[in-house]
């Protein structure tokens, strides 16, 4: 029952194994040249698309985006990936900016649960999503940037701009605890 974290070459990636190893979720890190039957005989009950530099650097995180059928947390560059994926435009911030920002909570959902209707995060806003997938409904955003949370209408696929897994995040941890909680449920 482990979560797998998916590393694209991002500063925090090998953070984010840690936050979940601290918080007694099983995981393993793995590169993103991972197969889809390398992946599939390790039984995840989820994956998280960690961030990295650019997508053209990704690996094979789309194809994971498109071919598992297990719930997936895009964090940063794994945000813009999942839209992609999807169908919607990636393109460079309006303000580029790495600081803390102010979280406008829309819809608490199952990632968000807990957490009320805003929360101090920090992000990294290099690149961006331009416009919602379609598919796709929003559940926070920023006085920097419009779609700093999403979710699949129907499909436990979730896509934040933030980084939960640095301290300077408020309440981060929770995140990844609400999510293991529907790689949980949906498991059972």
């Amino acid at each position: 029952m482990k979560i797998l974290v998916v590393n694209n070459h991002g500063q925090y990636n090998h953070r984010i194994y840690r936050t979940l190893h601290y918080l007694k979720i099983p995981a393993e890190m793995i590169p993103n040249t991972t197969t889809l039957e390398e992946i599939e005989e390790k039984e995840a009950i989820g994956i998280v698309l960690g961030g990295g530099p650019s997508i053209e650097r990704a690996g094979n995180s789309a194809e994971y985006v498109k071919n598992l059928d297990i719930p997936i947390l895009g964090i940063c560059l794994g945000h813009q990936i999942i839209a992609q994926t999807y169908g919607a435009e990636i393109g460079a911030a309006g303000a580029e900016s790495y600081a803390k920002i102010k979280l406008d909570i829309i819809d608490e959902n199952d990632i968000f649960k807990g957490l009320g209707d805003e929360m101090e995060v920090w992000a990294s806003h290099k690149d961006e999503i331009k416009t919602l997938p379609k598919g796709f409904k929003l559940l926070a955003t920023s006085p920097i940037c419009s779609v700093e949370a999403m979710k699949h209408e129907s499909k436990p696929v979730y896509g934040i701009q933030f980084h939960p897994e640095v301290h300077h995040t408020e309440n981060g941890e929770k995140i990844f605890e609400n999510f293991y909680e529907v790689c949980k449920k949906l498991r059972e």
